[in-house]
């Protein structure tokens, strides 16, 4: 392993050496262009929002003009004409700008619900208030006045989960359209300058003709969009004010459980009421905090059968945890399910003779979560993070006495993140990440350091980054006296490569030990790895031949144990996707082929190295088309196959895998929309693991309870999503999703598994078939009668049942049927936030 390494990191040092020494050959610098400037004029006040721009302080500010086309051919200057005008007074930077076009009926305006482009013209404003070319703000209107609003870093990429409360109208004058923003500065963070300049950046969308144009050019070959923006001059006297601000809320439930156990109501009803607090300690930081949270109306996730050795990543729904969070996302530390998730105990509740589980709570109530967070003038973000749930018990019933006991599984918990993150010259950054998890009582605490540096070269061609994490395990497992057995871990990267022009290419290497373990506070799925790959594209942005642009991309990649050192995997990876000129389709194929490799973790045998499932080698070829998405009718799909070498140890069949996909959407006006998601796959002669499914009191497992038994099964998934959305008005919506997942197993027979990957065959009986069904509605009215302001309707209807040996089937519609008539619970609830402003409330005493 010693040798590996160094032979890594002697090619990563020549490389770093190379590409900062020499220009790779025949590859031209991808330069930065011009930045332009604009100047803001400052007004006294007055500005009516109403999409009109006839105040006489509108044509007496400088124009920006002159946009270049970034898409489908980036360079070309624009045919019809963009003006853009900016304001500002002590409270607000107003933004006014003209849409040139040729037609009424060339501005296409559908209605969508907030952050949604949808098939529509737009254009949006961006700010860079500190310049350092990292991190910034996007203000989004559409042509039908649908608001959009998005913040940029290195950590998130472009994250439309922020939301701010700023206002924008739109209209229609003729052929062209006009937008009016009001900007309030309480929604953005900047210094205390008395002159102040502030990287800007506008974009507009003419959705039929599929243009992109940014006033200051973006070059798609150039890596980064921050540090491609332009400048905002003319701010003087800007002072920052005071960002205080509550959003009170009051909710109530109506829940139907028809499952609910003897002695227990089946219609429930509750009421809540909370708050959301933000404050702008000053003028770089704010404090966000959510008192008594309700999360009861955000989306249902979506349930799978899970039949890996490795946990189910779902998606953050909650706004809390998705808005405002770049700094907690650095160096992936922050899953920020965990907070508020299934109690640690709560598959290990111990029943005592004739006792019975009467309620087991599935989640964790948060008490409160406040997040502190900004950038100074210098380019230093803090951020800090801080969360408290309180103690979870489970019901146990006598049911011969009737007596109740209750058994703590979840202690009272502190979640804890601190970020600092140093932005650098040539848009780099170094920083620094905690993550704290405190549990009372008598079980362990959680804590994980890491830091991570990106450094560029000047002309953002080449990068260096790395980083270096630490894991801390203190204390016993919950419930037991058992020390935890993974007290101390580690990680590192470090990778070099060439991040801008038309070929790019990266060498990276990372090590993860085999007791690292973040996933109190974050989320690995293994650790034990060392793992290396190469990787290369080469990307064509200028239309050619019948097509707009070409992107090539491949790789090789290497896996190895950690500890013990053995072989795991090599993969071979290429892939390719362009974009036909005149009919904008799109189509690509990802093509991978792998060498025999041996899993380690399918097994669940720890400390890993001694059994592992040898996979033999295998190539994968998926196939993908996106037709034009401006079409009334729109139809994505992909499929996609694995073929399996022949396993010549065992005479059993080869394995083979199928998937197919299609995502038809059709618009029927700019107010209604309906969309159908399938996903089909089919896993013929899967090998997996079975005991865990074993049980001591079954004959039929008794033999095989100490052995590692594998399954030869077929897997069949299928999962079917509808949806509808009805959008009112720009702030008035309605939609409606339903899923249906079913997924099938069946096996074929069972092998044992022995120490360095042997397999024999065995005559194991019990029938181990099983189907899994799960089925969900999310109908969601949204009103927003005020900035900031929301009225939430939602209604929700979930149920899920398993069916194991002969009564598992993989037919389709019986599956449906059977999760159609099995009981499902409904829950229908209204919430009302209102926001209050501090600054507003005092102007209108």
């Amino acid at each position: 392993m010693i040798r590996t390494f160094t032979f890594l990191l002697t090619g990563l040092l020549l490389c770093w050496a190379a590409t900062f020494g020499v220009r790779a050959q025949g590859a031209a610098p991808a330069a930065l262009a011009p930045k332009k400037q604009l100047a803001a004029q400052r007004v006294a006040g007055g500005i009516k929002l109403d999409g009109a721009l006839d105040e006489p302080e509108w044509q007496q500010a400088a124009v920006a003009t002159d946009f270049i086309q970034n898409r489908p051919n980036p360079g070309p200057p624009e045919r019809h004409k963009t003006e853009v005008r900016i304001l500002y007074d002590d409270a607000n930077l107003y933004v006014g700008a003209i849409m040139h076009d040729v037609s009424p009926d060339s501005i296409l305006r559908e209605l969508t619900a907030r952050d949604n482009f949808g098939n529509s013209d737009f254009f949006g404003i961006f700010l860079d208030t500190y310049r350092d070319q990292l991190n910034g703000y996007g203000f989004i209107v559409s042509a039908s006045g649908v608001q959009m609003d998005a913040r940029y870093s290195p950590a998130s990429g472009e994250d439309f989960n922020w939301n701010a409360v700023w206002d924008a109208r739109t209209a229609l004058r003729g052929t062209d359209w006009v937008a009016e923003m009001r900007i309030p500065y309480s929604a953005l963070r900047f210094g205390t300058a008395e002159v102040q300049q502030w990287g800007l950046q506008f974009m507009r969308q003419r959705r039929r003709e599929n243009q992109a144009f940014f006033w200051n050019e973006v070059k798609p070959e150039v890596n980064g969009f921050v540090n491609q923006w332009g400048l905002l001059t003319g701010l003087q006297g800007l002072k920052p004010p005071l960002r205080l601000s509550l959003t009170p809320y009051v909710s109530g439930y109506v829940n139907h459980d028809p499952l609910s156990k003897a002695g227990e109501r089946r219609t429930t009803t509750s009421f809540n009421g909370g708050a959301d607090v933000k404050w702008g300690i000053n003028e770089s930081f704010t404090l966000d905090a959510t008192l008594v949270p309700d999360f009861g109306q955000v989306q249902s996730d979506n349930q799978v059968l899970n039949l890996t050795p490795f946990e189910v990543q779902f998606a953050e729904n909650r706004q809390f945890f998705t808005e405002g969070t770049e700094l907690f996302s650095k160096g992936n530390l922050f899953y920020s399910r965990r907070v508020g998730a299934r109690p640690i105990g709560h598959g290990r509740v111990a029943l005592a003779a004739g006792e019975k589980l009467v309620r087991n709570p599935a989640e964790t109530r948060l008490l409160n979560a406040t997040k502190v967070s900004g950038r100074t003038n210098k380019g230093l973000g803090v951020g800090v993070f801080n969360a408290l749930s309180n103690n979870v018990y489970a019901t146990v019933r006598h049911q011969e006495t009737g007596a109740e006991r209750e058994v703590l599984t979840q202690p009272f918990s502190n979640y804890n993140i601190v970020v600092l993150d140093q932005s650098l010259k040539n848009n780099s950054y170094v920083s620094l990440i905690n993550t704290n998890v405190t549990r009372w009582g008598r079980t362990y605490d959680a804590n994980v350091t890491g830091g991570l540096f990106r450094f560029n070269n000047k002309k953002n061609e080449y990068a260096l980054d790395g980083s270096l994490v630490y894991s801390r395990r203190r204390g016993t497992v919950f419930g037991s006296e058992a020390a935890v057995d993974d007290p101390d871990g580690f990680k590192y990267t470090v990778g070099v490569g060439k991040i801008s022009g038309k070929i790019t290419w990266g060498l990276n290497h990372r090590i993860e030990s085999d007791r690292y373990n973040p996933n109190d506070l974050g989320i690995l799925f293994g650790n034990n790895n060392i793992t290396q790959s190469l990787d290369a594209g080469y990307h064509l942005y200028k239309p050619f031949w019948k097509v707009n642009n070409l992107h090539v991309f491949g790789q090789v990649s290497h896996s190895l144990l950690y500890r013990p050192t053995r072989y795991q995997s090599l993969n071979y990876y290429l892939g390719a996707n362009t974009t036909f000129t005149k009919s904008f389709l799109q189509l690509g194929f990802d093509l991978n082929v792998d060498p025999a490799n041996h899993d380690f973790y399918e097994p669940r045998q720890f400390p890993l190295g001694q059994y592992f499932v040898r996979v033999p080698g295998s190539s994968s070829l998926i196939f993908f088309i996106n037709m034009d998405p401006r079409k009334k009718f729109q139809l994505n799909w992909n499929m996609g196959s694995r073929q399996y070498a022949q396993d010549e140890r065992l005479d059993r069949p080869r394995r083979s895998r199928y998937s197919f996909g299609a995502y038809p959407r059709y618009r029927v006006n700019d107010h209604l929309t309906f969309r159908y998601n399938i996903d089909w796959s089919f896993d013929d002669n899967q090998v997996g693991y079975v005991n865990g499914g074993m049980k001591a009191d079954q004959p039929l497992d008794q033999p095989f309870l100490d052995q590692v038994v594998l399954g030869r099964r077929d897997v069949s998934t299928v999962s079917n999503v509808v949806s509808a959305a009805y959008t009112f008005t720009n702030r008035m919506s309605l939609t409606l999703r339903a899923r249906h997942y079913t997924s099938s197993v069946q096996y074929r027979d069972f092998v044992r598994l022995s120490p360095g990957g042997h397999e024999e065959a065995v005559d194991y009986r019990r029938n181990r078939d099983n189907t899994y069904n799960a089925f969900n509605v999310d109908a969601v009215y949204s009103w927003w009668f005020a900035p900031g302001s929301q009225v939430s309707v939602v209604w929700k209807n979930a149920g899920d049942f398993s069916r194991d040996a002969n009564q598992a089937t993989p037919l389709y519609f019986d599956n449906l049927a059977n999760t159609i008539n099995t009981p499902h619970n409904n829950s229908l609830s209204v919430k009302i936030l209102y926001y209050l402003d501090y600054l507003t409330l005092k102007r209108t005493r």
